[in-house]
């Protein structure tokens, strides 16, 4: 490690082993001071800790020089009022996550540090580390684990600068990294979609008289209500009775579910197609609920694995992995293949357009107006 001294020996600028950007650090008022100088200039470098010494000094004449914060300062301030002022609007496990990551990973590797000290260069750091492979398992962490550790970082370094601990935040993106490829998200093709209904409809079939008949039966029509309505597993997991009601659609004179949603948006609504109202009927008169009740109080998802293998369409050609979210992704494809306004898509599933063009309409050969590409000029 590069060692060099500035005002005698009172200043030490050094370079870490892993970085080319100079640091420099001072002994004064028996605490050790730190900071990053942001060049890989020596010269500068000597003149910015320089400057940094005396500025020191000053605020250390007049007593404006306190001991720095250390991050997990910062860290428990962040889980104090995180779980505070979140409470109803974030899943408690999204809470937990949080506090899971910072005692697991980020604390032991940031924690002692001071405020100052997390820089960019250090969460550079921090990511190499993380990628070594695991001395038990060999395993390392995928990139979307990483993007969520470099979240609870960004989170409580925020509120470390909201307290006025810190005068700006590092930069936390992460660099060598090229553009990501813009996938689409696993869905069923109609073909697809009518193989998986018509194996679950007949294991329904031959589960009559059997212990398995009531589950048989309720995987079918929750494929059917969800491919119809296209809620989000979560949405349905809190869907109850009284949230849905059957009415006529004014321009089709169809049938239709009007339901009222509680999710991860809030509360909003949503039309069915009238594919919904059959399988929500069937589901009213087997369970002869009371209007509390929720529609779908069993978790489906090893029968709905097991009826994805039976199938073979765990995976679509691309080796995107299906699961129950995948028939809310094969609702919004079905509705762009039939023509929708994509607008509308948009607000009856609570998200929004770009989400819809990035995801899903960049592969449907519908989106693309054969008229408008292939368009000659006259001679």
């Amino acid at each position: 490690m590069a060692t060099h001294y500035v005002l005698g020996d009172k200043v030490r600028v050094y370079q870490r082993e892993s970085g080319s950007r100079w640091q420099a650090a001072t002994y004064l008022n028996g605490k050790e001071w730190r900071i990053s100088t942001k060049t890989d200039s020596l010269s500068q470098a000597k003149e910015f800790a320089e400057d940094w010494y005396f500025e020191l000094r000053g605020k250390s004449r007049i007593g404006a020089l306190t001991k720095e914060k250390a991050f997990s300062d910062a860290a428990v301030q962040f889980l104090k009022e995180y779980a505070a002022l979140t409470n109803g609007e974030r899943h408690p496990r999204y809470v937990k996550d949080h506090e899971a990551r910072l005692k697991n990973h980020l604390l032991p590797f940031f924690g002692d540090k001071g405020l100052s000290e997390v820089t960019a260069g250090l969460l550079q750091e921090y990511r190499v580390m993380r990628l070594l492979p695991n001395e038990e398992t060999g395993k390392t962490p995928t990139r979307s684990t990483l993007h969520h550790e470099t979240v609870t970082l960004r989170q409580v370094m925020k509120t470390a600068l909201r307290h006025g601990w810190i005068a700006h935040l590092p930069d936390f993106s992460a660099p060598y990294r090229a553009s990501g490829k813009i996938s689409h998200r696993a869905w069923f093709s109609p073909e697809e979609y009518k193989m998986l209904y018509t194996y679950t409809r007949n294991r329904a079939k031959e589960a009559k008289g059997l212990n398995w008949q009531h589950a048989a039966e309720q995987l079918h029509d929750y494929i059917l209500f969800m491919a119809n309505t296209g809620l989000r597993p979560d949405e349905a997991n809190r869907l109850e009775y009284r949230d849905v009601t059957i009415e006529q659609d004014s321009d089709e004179d169809e049938p239709i579910l009007l339901i009222e949603v509680r999710g991860k948006r809030g509360v909003g609504y949503c039309k069915s197609t009238t594919g919904a109202v059959h399988p929500f009927e069937r589901l009213k008169s087997r369970n002869n609920p009371n209007s509390t009740d929720l529609v779908f109080p069993q978790d489906h998802k090893k029968q709905f694995n097991r009826a994805l293998s039976d199938c073979e369409l765990k995976f679509d050609r691309e080796g995107n992995r299906r699961s129950a979210y995948s028939l809310r992704h094969t609702y919004i494809c079905l509705r762009l293949l039939e023509g929708a306004d994509i607008y509308q898509i948009a607000k009856n599933c609570r998200t929004s357009v770009e989400m819809i063009e990035k995801h899903y309409a960049v592969h449907l050969k519908n989106t693309l107006d054969a008229r408008a590409i292939n368009i000659k000029r006259k001679r």
